[in-house]
């Protein structure tokens, strides 16, 4: 099992881009998927964020990630559904002929378009977040946040609580395969995989806890109260950047006349 979140070294064109070029990328993708109500548009934003990871080598780590988008996709799209009505109704998912309930939890056009519009959004987003997170060394990402004048200590704490989804990960693995080894068998099938989360959860929850206690200390250790500045990687931007900024353009000119015309 692959990390996720996880910055994985290379050399192709997104690896080799500024980071402040990446980060705003990120940010312009992200407000468009917010703004628009097209799900075409979302569709080919999906389209360029694949293109992007296959040009950069990192397909197999948005691909590793699908099985994760379809699951949490197809969840949000039947909350939705069954939490918002309007529109056409296009069937219930209790029969109207069974007494008192019959006729519930319908299916409305409203419902379903609103859950397609809000799985397609969700998946840009983490799509896009993704390729910029593997494609980003840590030191740059936190010179691209003090290029948009980020307080230095959210920064902080956006670094720890990414650092600790992949530390979080593989610690849940060490625990899994030493309940395995010590002959813990919950079961196959759904309910075996919701039975083995709990030998996992409680110690996974205690090891956290006790890893904060030590970064506290560690913070302390080295002067970070004293709030001294140290010196951060130099921003750079070549042509490749400009390139990029310059695609990012046309898809925000398709943005405009998607929308527009």
């Amino acid at each position: 099992m692959s990390e996720i979140l996880q910055y994985i070294p290379g050399a192709s064109l997104l690896h080799r881009l500024s980071p402040v070029t990446k980060l705003l990328m990120v940010i312009l993708i992200v407000a468009m998927s917010v703004l628009t109500p097209s799900l075409i548009f979302l569709g080919g934003l999906i389209l360029a964020i694949f293109l992007g990871a296959v040009l950069s080598g990192m397909h197999r780590e948005i691909y590793n990630q699908v099985p994760f988008l379809i699951i949490l996709g197809l969840f949000l799209l039947l909350i939705t559904t069954l939490t918002v009505h309007g529109g056409e109704t296009f069937f219930t998912i209790i029969p109207e002929g069974i007494p008192v309930i019959g006729g519930g939890l319908p299916v409305t056009e409203g419902g379903l378009g609103l859950g397609l519009l809000f799985t397609f959004r969700f998946v840009v987003m983490i799509l896009s977040f993704q390729l910029f997170i593997v494609t980003t060394r840590p030191s740059e990402l936190v010179t691209s946040l003090l290029a948009f004048r980020m307080p230095v200590d959210y920064i902080l704490m956006f670094l720890i609580a990414l650092r600790f989804i992949p530390s979080l990960q593989l610690e849940a693995k060490r625990i899994h395969e030493a309940q395995v080894s010590r002959g813990y068998n919950p079961g196959s099938g759904v309910i075996g995989r919701v039975r083995s989360l709990r030998p996992i959860i409680i110690p996974l929850v205690a090891n956290s806890l006790a890893k904060t206690q030590v970064l506290g200390l560690t913070l302390d250790m080295r002067g970070y109260r004293s709030k001294k500045t140290l010196p951060l990687h130099a921003l750079e931007f070549h042509k490749r950047d400009g390139v990029a900024l310059f695609l990012l353009a046309m898809v925000i000119l398709a943005f405009i006349y998607h929308h527009l015309a």
